[in-house]
């Protein structure tokens, strides 16, 4: 009898922990269900929803057996067949161009943090997390102030010319510059690149650096062989958090250029749900649709870590 007693005791113990790590997760789901999939409906019921023909307005759906999916039809027509094409276009190459340069400048300075640093390095990572201390837009309206036609930049620039005897015609680097906008979005963007890439490089083991030199291989051998492929996950990591939120965005455009030549994605969503209010179901279609590409993004990473992860325990 006492026997199973203790067996029955051991029994509720063993039941009762198979619930406490489960439970650690219950605030993380209930977080996910209020803060992503309650919007994420109220964005379908928008997007399902009819325009109110006194208001001019859209009504959500909050019914999905009267939903309707011509509005989808609608944006795919226009985006590929469209004038929102040729922004998708615009934005894709935006972000393709600023997430190379961001691997251009960010791997060096996160290598040189991680790997040369030395005791220094606390002062390196303190500069790189500068950025975040002060607010985004605010960053954004400080470079505002250094390309206007009167700013700190067209100065230099025609104080240079004059030492050159040259005339000097004041450029308006905020009129609709391609490169303005790109190098805003690298800018904003390139710190949240540099620190997952340098916590990648800092697990690199120096033993397997210096294995490879004593096997003959040269400094760029070495890299090229061990250093990249074992970062190469930081990378992806690294280009994965800058990509997804600059395809969204709008306010880097709005700020730096203002002109219809830069007009990105999340631009014309922002138009057609805050300021052209009839087409608020069209701008959450295109919302949608921009949230199936980034899970396509988001699900090739997640597949080439699952791979390099099992190829690492092979």
């Amino acid at each position: 009898m006492p026997t199973n007693l203790a067996s029955g005791a051991e029994y509720d113990t063993v039941g009762s922990k198979r619930w406490v790590w489960p439970g650690f997760a219950v605030p993380g789901i209930v977080w996910l269900l209020l803060l992503f999939l309650v919007p994420f409906y109220a964005i379908f019921a928008v997007a399902m929803g009819q325009v109110d023909p006194i208001l001019q307005r859209v009504n959500p759906e909050w019914n999905p057996i009267y939903w309707a999916p011509e509005v989808f039809a609608d944006a795919f027509a226009d985006l590929f067949g469209g004038q929102l094409g040729v922004i998708a276009l615009r934005t894709i190459a935006y972000v393709f161009i600023a997430s190379l340069l961001c691997v251009i400048v960010g791997y060096p300075v996160a290598y040189f943090v991680s790997r040369k640093a030395g005791r220094w390095r606390w002062l390196w990572l303190l500069l790189i997390l500068a950025p975040f201390w002060i607010n985004y837009l605010m960053r954004m309206m400080s470079w505002v102030n250094l390309l206007s036609p009167d700013g700190q930049v067209n100065r230099w620039l025609a104080t240079i010319a004059g030492w050159f005897s040259v005339a000097f015609t004041p450029p308006d680097w905020l009129a609709g510059s391609h490169l303005v906008v790109i190098l805003g979005l690298v800018y904003g963007y390139i710190p949240f690149f540099i620190l997952p890439l340098f916590a990648s490089l800092d697990r690199i083991d120096n033993a397997t650096l210096e294995a490879s030199r004593d096997l003959g291989a040269s400094p760029l051998n070495t890299f090229w062989r061990v250093t990249w492929p074992l970062s190469r996950n930081g990378v992806l990591g690294g280009l994965v958090i800058i990509m997804l939120p600059m395809f969204g965005d709008y306010y880097t455009p709005n700020l730096l250029s203002g002109s219809p030549r830069t007009t990105m994605y999340g631009n014309t969503i922002d138009q057609f749900i805050n300021q052209t209010t009839s087409q608020g179901a069209l701008g959450a279609a295109l919302t949608i649709i921009l949230m199936i590409f980034v899970a396509g993004l988001m699900a090739y990473y997640l597949i080439t870590i699952n791979r390099a992860t099992r190829a690492g325990r092979e």
